[in-house]
């Protein structure tokens, strides 16, 4: 059984287009569970109409898979060099979403280091143009 241990995190996630660059940061309390290869991050934030979003981050050695639930939902699966699609549910109605995996980085936390995951990627939303994000999570036990 794996060992839920507590975390303080730090998610920045920036989002460029050929005009505009958009960077977004939310700081929780979450918990970590590692489990052999797998390792699975579960946190709690709230969006700007204060409404709840749950996150369930997996990370193995091939694949990050990132399921939210509540105000948003969706469940993006990241594999480097690899196209994937899923949909995007919110309050304004649903979105097609296709992802391409540049890079992914991982590096867990110990007790005496932060740990990091770190994701390169392009999605593209109902047939627009792909724009280029690029996902940071810090997590200090």
């Amino acid at each position: 059984m794996a060992k839920k241990t507590p975390i303080q995190l730090k998610m920045t996630t920036e989002i460029q287009d050929e005009f505009d660059r958009d960077v977004t940061v939310v700081e929780e309390k979450g918990h970590l569970m590692e489990n052999g290869q797998t390792t699975i991050l579960t946190f709690q934030e709230t969006n700007e109409n204060n409404e709840p979003i749950d996150s369930f981050i997996t990370i193995q050695p091939e694949s990050i898979s990132v399921k939210r639930s509540g105000a948003v939902s969706m469940h993006q699966k990241f594999r480097t060099q690899q196209k994937t699609e899923n949909m995007y549910r919110h309050q304004f109605g649903s979105l097609h979403m296709e992802t391409y995996t540049d890079q992914i980085r991982y590096q867990p936390p110990t007790e005496e280091t932060k740990g990091e995951l770190y994701i390169q990627y392009t999605t593209s939303l109902n047939g627009q143009p792909p724009r280029a994000h690029q996902l940071i999570i810090e997590m200090e036990k």
